[in-house]
């Protein structure tokens, strides 16, 4: 809206809602757009930061709050970006530690350089030396699971346990969105009410 992201913010559990002022916010590219794929686009971690990943412009970013929206700072990572392109979800073990995946949504499209990790709050990204070998929309990165996060997209699921550097896949399920809960079970969802519970051997 006028060239920036509209936030809207709850501070009563989602009773009632309201706009958050953009004055703090850097300028949209054009074309950039959030990708609701996952709803994993914007994540909080703790009582302050926030992250919003893009795609869709000439540059993949991430912005950063750290007084829970109202002022940004932006960043651009190493994905891919275009009209179907760009960063699909993001995940942060701590205010530090983030991983970042995505690629392109287009069926049979190669995406290359799918992951980027950072562990300065998302001011600069690395790409993962192995990403998934195609797009994943969905990321998480539980605070208990040390290195290890999990990655979904619609042709698979990948693990890794490097703290995002190397990815391997260890399912061939079409999933959009991935979660964990504090007492270690995950769950995935995706196209026509597909879910799964993730079982460890």
């Amino acid at each position: 809206m006028d060239g920036r992201f509209r936030l809207i913010a709850t501070a009563d559990a989602g009773r009632t809602w309201r706009v958050l002022p953009n004055a703090g916010m850097p300028a949209a590219l054009a074309g950039e757009a959030a990708f609701a794929a996952s709803g994993q686009c914007l994540v909080a971690h703790g009582k302050r930061d926030v992250w919003l990943a893009t795609g869709g412009a000439s540059r993949s970013r991430v912005f950063h709050s750290r007084d829970r929206g109202l002022t940004w700072t932006v960043a651009d990572t190493p994905l891919p970006s275009g009209p179907s392109q760009g960063v699909f979800g993001v995940a942060f073990r701590d205010s530090r530690h983030g991983i970042a995946v995505g690629g392109d949504y287009q069926p049979g499209r190669p995406s290359p350089s799918a992951a980027a990790t950072t562990s300065d709050g998302g001011r600069t990204w690395r790409p993962a030396p192995r990403p998934p070998a195609e797009y994943r929309s969905g990321v998480v990165w539980p605070v208990y699971a040390g290195p290890a996060a999990l990655a979904v997209g619609p042709t698979g699921s990948d693990a890794t346990l490097n703290a995002g550097r190397s990815w391997t896949r260890f399912d061939t399920g079409s999933y959009d969105t991935v979660d964990c809960a504090s007492d270690g079970g995950c769950w995935a969802a995706g196209e026509h009410g597909r879910a799964a519970r993730l079982t460890l051997r």
